[in-house]
Formats: structure tokens, C-alpha cells, sequence
């Protein structure tokens, strides 16, 4: 019986052993990634505890024979029931512990003990602190650590033991150092495997750097191009404190362009911080000596050290980042290339791996900032041919002008030639001196580009003329400041001479706090332009160029003006007789373009007709041949599903037959001349008798439409002429398009999260106002505007084109925007649209009075 138990419990022993190995195998077989081999070993320890071997720790060795290394991973039971994992290097020659297992390793032992006490037990322990950085006391020990090692192809397993362990122990570990040795060779293909995503994951990181750089089209884009490396390096685990490019350049001895990264929110950049001066710090001196022998740097920064560093680097940059001297110890990494450097510091030094990395993005950075000179100086070239193109159209065009009339031409020609030189203002002008009249001509645009008005004030007008002819006949500089009230001094000096009619032409175009007045000089006056803030000397220089050209050019047309009185009659009348004739030719035009279009559209309409016509036919045949095949009681199948198929069809041939008649019709009405007769008409009741008629025409059509309309009519209007059967018609095109943009808006399905309810308008509103481009003549303006999506960008141009319309098939013909272009034009008038994409849009209508 005792010998039947024993074989028992061998077998349950020896079933217990299997099942702890098959668990260390299911475990090995479940990682998926490298560092999962320390949970693999935890599973090891908890087995050997499950069997009663109760370990204080179980350790994984693995043996770097060619560095000469043991890579230890440790795994620790603590006493509050949670595992610790432990992972560092020691060195193979360690004589207590590690040289005798290495040993027994290369003899190819199956296993070993190792009995450690007394000093070789500290020595020991005092060696794994100081590599490990995690202390144990001798105490924790009590006196004696037994090591029980068994091997596997590349390393071993051991436990570690108060007292020694029986031989069955030793042979259990072997056994389970036999499973281990599956679980490293899946360690290693996993780490293989990693390995190559890595290397994947980097060189796709490189290349996207690599093409953004290459898709640099000028130097501005160089921010975008460069931060995309510090946004590559973070999603590849490299987050550098700080980091950046210092560009450097030998004629410039030791003095360097500074770029710094910075994250944010709306992502990374890359902006210019300032020049320094790569001197004056053991640390900066190595930089640039590192730099120009193409050697790797990497400096410690601390305490004292890392003050003067910083307090040296900061007093040559625009801005001040204190943060930058943040940390008792910073680790610098500098790696060269062509044009200088790229940096980064951190709080601890990167390892081989991650160094490699970033010499591969310096290569990119490299690249990038050789791209970026070369753009540098393909636009100095490209900026010094733009100004000498701009330099000669300001010598063409005024040389060109003839008559006092092209005196016209003189601020849009400067303000264009000053915005292609990037030249920043927000006024601009010619003041030309009459010395002979004591006047002086000014000519002035506004920051779009228009004329504010051309008017002459006489020497003597009150303010700060007097400086500038002063500086004219000194042939000198003159720049000064206004503020609001000296604008408004002018301004009103301005019209009590007669030169403005209003203090507002002149003053809509100030901005708060006023602007800096640049004068510059040539042979015949001052070339004016305003900014809020002072020009630099190189921008000076810029107006100067233009100003010379400009003297040039102008003392031609001097030539020209006498001339130009004589013709000046003779000229009127062949302009009027020009114009006369060129509207007839377009009146011509027009009318045979109209009866062309009249006639296709008659000839289309018969056929048209018919094919709408037998459709209809069609349809009540086979709807009459279904009714007799009922009578008759014929039940064929296939016969059915053809006169479905039929019935089918001539739907839609009918469907689109309707669609083309619909767009006859609109090219009838698009093609005839108005016959209606202009009559005086209250325009704010024909408006909101269409609104109120389209509103209750798209509800009776659709019961599920509806929308808010809001009305806002000027009262002040009252009657003006018009035809109102042709104004009606533009008017309820816009409402049905605003309803339209709104219902399909509402359509649109929202998320639930943070949802706003979408609420249809639409606001309808009139207005009197006098115009400031046609004469001074009074006008209203009719506006309709939506909430709606919009209208894209892309397609703003045509939408008064013919035909054209962003509504889906079947649902527009295109003609109803042509047709009220048209009609308003007719009436003198004019129409404009304002749309933001998601937001809405505005349709204004602008109508003389008379």
C-alpha cells in the first residue's frame, strides 16, 4: 500500500510539474510583444511557488557574449502580493556570481549552485545595487543566498533560496530552464519582428519629412516643412525638452541663426528666435568647433554651468523662455550637418538607439534648411526681378498716358506696384507740386486699391503741408505721425476749401489711434504712403525705387499735356462716337443671340411635345391592357413584368421629357426682351407679397417644410420705378433658393453629442441709401438672406451663368439667377452675393430710385 501511495503521489507530482510547465508554455505562446518576457518569467515564479519551491526571487539571464554582458530580468514576490520586474546589465567578468555562472554556461552544464556569504555575499550585493539603481540590504538576506542555476541555449533561470535546495528542486528548474528556452527563442522573433515595424514606422517618418520638405515652394513654408521632424520624433517616443536647428555660416564666424521648436494645441512650428553668438561658454565654444569638424556633441548642463549657459544664449534672442533653464541637469545633443546643427536637451541622455534616430532626421533636416537657402535665393533673385518688372510698368504705364484724364491711372498703378513689392500700408498716393499755381495735386488710394478722391490743396493750407514742401525743395525724407484729430483738422481744412465734399471720403479709411506718414522724394513732388506702423529703411528704399521710376516716367507725360489740350475735343468726340457704336454692336448682338435662342428653343418643343404626349399614350394603353388581361383572367407572369418594365420606362421618359420642357421654357423666358413697362411701385409691399406667396406656395407643395422669414423694410423708400411683374420674378428666385439652402440644411443629420438645433431663417430686408460709385444718386438695396450651408468658393463665379445650378438633377434648370441677372441689369441695378460656407449667404439687389 505505502509503495502504491508513493507511485501516486509521483504520478500527481509529476502531473503537477506538467501542468506548471504547460502554463509557462501557454504564457510564452500568448506574448506578442519583447518586453512581455518578464511577465513570461513572473508565470515561471509563481509556478515554482504553486510546487513549493517558494522562491524569494526568481532571475532571467541572458548571456551577451560578444559585449560582454548578462542581461538580467528579475522577478520579485513582495510581500503585499505584487510583482516587481527588474531589468539590467551586468558584466560577465563579475567574480562572485556572474563569472562562475557564465562559466558553468560555457562548459554546458545543465546546472549549478552557487553559495554566497559573508563578503562575497556584500561584495555581491553591493555590485547588483549600483547597476540595478534598486538597493537590498544584507540584512534582507539573512546571511546566505543559495543560487540555483539551470541553463538554456542563450542564458539561464535561477532561484534564489535562504538555505540549499534538494536535488529534486534542481532538476525541476532545469526542466522548466528547457520550457524557458522555447520562450526566448519566441523573445527573440518577437523582437525581430519589432525590430523591422520600427524601422518601417522610422522610414516612414522620414519619408513624410523628406517629402515636405521636397514640396517646399518658398522660404515660408520652410516652419511647416521643418516642424513636421519634431512632430514625426515625438510619435516615434522621442519628446525632447527642447530642440531646434542652429544655422551657421563660416564668413560669419561664430555667429548663428537660431530656430526653435514649439508644440501646441494647433500642432508643432518651427519660428526663428534670433541670432547668437556661439562664444563666451565652454559648452558654446564646443558647439561650433564640434560644427566645423562634423563631430557629434553631446554636453552636460548643470547648476552654475547651466545658468551662465542660459543666461549667454537668452541675452542674444527676440524673445525670453525661462523655462529653457527648468531641471538641475540637462543633456545636450548636437548633431551637424551642412549648414549647421540640429539640437535637442533633455532631462536624460538618449541611448544608441534613439541617437540614431536623430542623426537619420538630421539628414532630413539637412535637406530641408539646403532647400530652404536655395529658396532663400531664388527669391531674392525672383524679388529683385519683381521689383525691376514693377519699376518698368510704372515706366510704361505713365509714359503711356496721354491726357489729363489718365492722372486717373496714378494710385491704382502705385498701389499695385507697392502690394507686388509687399510694401505694407494702408494708404498710398502722389502728391505732384505745382510751383508755379503754389499747388500741389494729390492723388490718394484706399487700402483696396480705389481712389479716395484726387483733389488740390494750395501751399499755404493749414497743418504739416508746409513740412512737406520743405522736404520736397530739400529733396529729403519727410515722416511724421498722426493721430485721429489731426486726420480730422485736415479733413475738415480739407472742405472748407472745396477740395472734398465730405470730411467722410476722406477719414473711412483711418484706423483708431491713427498712422505713420511716409514722404519720399522725387523731381516733380512726394510719394506718399500711410501704415500704422513705421517703415523700415529697406521698405524706404523699395518707394524710393518706385518714386524714380515714377519721376522718370511722369517728366513724359509732362510733355504730352499741351498737346492735350488741343486734342482734347477732337478725342471727347471720337471716345463718345466709339462708345455709341459699341453699344449698338452689343444691343445686336444681343437681339440676334435672343431670336437664335427663341428659335432653337421652338424647334426643340414640338418633338418635345410629342415624345411627352405619346409617353402619356403609352401609359394609359398599358394601363387599359392591364384591365383586359384582369377581365380575361390572364395571368402571365412574364407578360406582366414587361408591361412593367414598359410602364416603367415611359416614366421616365416622361420624367425627363418634363425636365427638358421646363428647361425651354426657361430659355424662352431667358432669350425674350422685357415688353413690361416701368411704373411706380411700393417696393416693400411687392417684396413681401412674393415672400409671404413663395412661403405658402413651398408649404402647399411640401407640408413638412417649414421655416422662420423675418422682414425688415426701410419705411423711408416709398414708391420707385419699376417693372414689378419682372422684379417679382428676381425677387421669388431668391426666396425659393434661401428657402431651399435652409430645408436642405435642416436635412442634414447632426450628432447627439453637443448638438444645437438648427433653426430655419430667413430675412428679408429693404433699404435707402445714397451711392458713393454712381454719381451720388440714390438707391435701395433689396437683401435676402439665409442661414443655409452656403455656396462653395469654387463655384461662386457661375452662378450667374446659364444653366448653371449646384441643385441635384431634376431639381434646377440653372436659368433662374441668369434670368434676375439680367433683369436687374436691365433695371440699372446691380446684383451681389455674400456667402460663408456652413453659415449662409446674401443676395443683395441694388436699384437706382429713378
Amino acid at each position: 500500500r505505502y509503495l502504491d501511495l508513493k507511485k501516486a503521489e509521483a504520478l500527481a507530482r509529476e502531473s503537477q510539474i506538467q501542468l506548471a510547465l504547460e502554463r509557462v508554455r501557454a504564457r510564452t505562446m500568448a506574448m506578442q510583444r519583447s518586453d512581455e518576457l518578464s511577465e513570461t518569467a513572473y508565470v515561471l515564479f509563481q509556478q515554482l511557488t504553486v510546487l513549493g519551491e517558494n522562491p524569494i526571487q526568481i532571475t532571467i539571464g541572458i548571456i551577451k557574449e560578444e559585449e560582454g554582458l548578462m542581461e538580467f530580468r528579475v522577478t520579485d514576490w513582495a510581500g503585499s502580493g505584487s510583482k516587481v520586474n527588474l531589468g539590467f546589465n551586468v558584466s560577465i567578468e563579475e567574480p562572485t556570481l556572474i563569472h562562475k555562472i557564465y562559466s558553468a554556461w560555457k562548459e554546458q552544464r545543465k546546472s549549478t549552485v552557487v553559495d554566497l556569504t559573508g563578503k562575497e555575499l556584500e561584495g555581491w550585493l553591493r555590485y547588483r545595487n549600483e547597476v540595478s539603481g534598486v538597493p537590498v540590504k544584507s540584512a534582507d538576506t539573512d546571511g546566505r543566498r543559495m543560487i540555483s542555476v539551470a541553463f538554456f541555449s542563450k542564458g539561464f533561470v535561477c532561484f534564489s533560496t535562504p538555505q540549499p535546495r534538494p536535488a529534486e528542486s534542481i532538476l525541476l528548474l532545469e526542466r522548466f530552464a528547457g520550457v524557458f528556452d522555447l520562450t526566448y527563442t519566441r523573445f527573440n522573433d518577437l523582437q525581430k519582428a519589432e525590430a523591422s515595424v520600427r524601422e518601417a514606422t522610422i522610414e516612414a517618418a522620414l519619408e513624410r519629412v523628406r517629402g515636405r520638405a521636397m514640396a517646399m515652394h518658398n522660404s515660408n513654408d520652410l516652419s511647416s516643412a521643418a516642424s513636421m521632424v519634431f512632430t514625426e520624433l515625438r510619435k516615434l517616443g522621442i519628446n525632447p525638452m527642447r530642440c531646434g536647428v542652429g544655422l551657421l555660416n563660416k564668413e560669419e564666424s561664430r555667429k548663428a541663426q537660431l530656430y526653435s521648436a514649439t508644440s501646441s494645441d494647433d500642432g508643432d512650428s518651427l519660428s526663428l528666435v534670433g541670432w547668437v553668438q556661439i562664444s563666451g561658454h565652454p559648452v558654446l565654444e564646443k558647439i561650433y568647433d564640434a560644427w566645423l569638424t562634423n563631430e557629434d556633441y553631446f554636453p552636460e548642463l548643470q547648476g552654475e554651468s547651466l545658468k551662465i549657459y542660459y543666461e549667454l544664449l537668452l541675452a542674444g534672442l527676440s524673445v525670453k523662455v525661462p523655462d529653457w533653464q527648468s531641471g538641475e541637469k540637462q543633456y545636450g545633443t548636437f548633431l551637424p550637418f551642412s549648414v549647421g546643427w540640429f539640437y535637442a536637451w533633455s532631462e536624460a541622455p538618449y541611448n544608441d538607439a534613439e541617437i540614431k534616430i536623430l542623426k537619420r532626421f538630421g539628414t532630413i533636416m539637412d535637406l530641408t534648411f539646403r532647400r530652404y537657402i536655395e529658396l532663400q535665393k531664388s527669391e531674392a533673385n525672383a524679388g529683385e526681378a519683381v521689383k525691376q518688372a514693377a519699376l518698368d510698368r510704372v515706366r510704361a504705364e505713365i509714359a503711356s498716358m496721354r491726357t489729363i484724364a489718365d492722372l486717373d491711372k496714378i494710385t491704382p498703378l502705385i498701389w499695385n506696384e507697392l502690394t507686388i513689392l509687399n510694401v505694407p500700408f494702408i494708404r498710398c498716393g502722389v502728391f505732384i507740386m505745382d510751383d508755379s499755381q503754389k499747388l500741389i495735386h494729390t492723388f490718394l488710394s484706399t487700402p483696396d486699391g480705389k481712389a479716395i478722391a484726387a483733389f488740390h490743396i494750395p501751399y499755404d493750407t493749414p497743418g504739416n503741408i508746409a513740412q512737406v514742401i520743405s522736404h520736397w525743395h530739400d529733396n529729403k525724407n519727410y515722416i511724421d505721425h498722426w493721430d485721429e484729430t489731426a486726420f480730422t483738422d485736415f479733413a475738415g481744412t480739407l472742405v472748407k476749401q472745396g477740395a472734398l465734399a465730405s470730411p467722410e471720403q476722406y477719414l473711412k479709411t483711418i484706423p483708431h489711434g491713427g498712422f505713420h506718414l511716409h514722404f519720399v522724394p522725387f523731381l516733380q513732388g512726394m510719394l506718399y504712403v500711410g501704415n500704422t506702423n513705421r517703415l523700415g529703411e529697406d521698405e524706404i528704399q523699395l518707394i524710393q525705387s518706385v518714386a524714380d521710376a515714377f519721376s522718370t516716367a511722369y517728366a513724359r507725360y509732362e510733355d504730352f499735356t499741351k498737346l492735350e489740350a488741343a486734342k482734347q475735343q477732337v478725342e471727347k468726340t471720337l471716345v463718345d462716337l466709339k462708345q455709341a457704336q459699341t453699344q449698338l454692336v452689343q444691343s445686336e448682338k444681343m437681339a440676334s443671340l435672343g431670336e437664335l435662342t427663341a428659335g432653337i428653343a421652338h424647334e426643340i418643343q414640338n418633338p418635345l411635345n410629342f415624345v411627352n404626349n405619346f409617353s402619356e399614350v403609352n401609359n394609359e394603353l398599358i394601363e387599359e391592357l392591364r384591365i383586359q388581361n384582369e377581365k380575361l383572367k390572364i395571368q402571365n407572369s412574364e407578360q406582366v413584368e414587361i408591361l412593367n418594365d414598359i410602364f416603367q420606362n415611359n416614366e421616365k421618359i416622361l420624367h425627363h421629357g418634363k425636365r427638358a420642357d421646363a428647361i425651354v421654357k426657361g430659355m424662352l423666358q431667358h432669350s425674350r426682351s422685357s415688353t413690361g413697362l416701368k411704373e411706380p411701385t411700393d417696393i416693400n409691399v411687392l417684396v413681401d407679397e412674393y415672400l409671404r406667396l413663395c412661403y405658402h406656395g413651398l408649404r402647399a407643395k411640401d407640408k413638412s417644410f417649414n421655416a422662420k422669414f423675418e422682414t425688415n423694410f426701410d419705411p423711408s423708400i416709398g414708391k420707385i420705378n419699376i417693372v414689378p411683374q419682372d422684379i417679382g420674378r428676381v425677387i421669388l428666385n431668391l426666396l425659393t433658393n434661401a428657402f431651399y439652402a435652409v430645408a436642405e440644411k435642416k436635412a442634414v443629420p447632426r450628432p447627439p453629442k453637443g448638438r444645437v438645433e438648427y433653426e430655419p431663417m430667413v430675412t428679408v430686408s429693404t433699404k435707402a441709401f445714397l451711392s458713393t460709385g454712381r454719381e451720388g444718386r440714390g438707391e435701395i438695396q433689396i437683401s435676402v438672406a439665409d442661414n443655409g450651408s452656403g455656396i462653395p468658393q469654387k463655384v461662386l463665379d457661375k452662378i450667374f451663368q446659364p444653366f448653371f445650378t449646384t441643385k441635384p438633377t431634376g431639381q434646377g434648370t440653372g436659368l433662374g439667377l441668369s434670368l434676375s441677372y439680367d433683369i436687374i441689369k436691365a433695371h440699372g441695378g446691380e446684383i451681389k452675393v455674400e456667402t460663408k460656407e456652413s453659415e449662409g449667404t446674401v443676395f443683395i439687389i441694388q436699384l437706382p430710385m429713378i
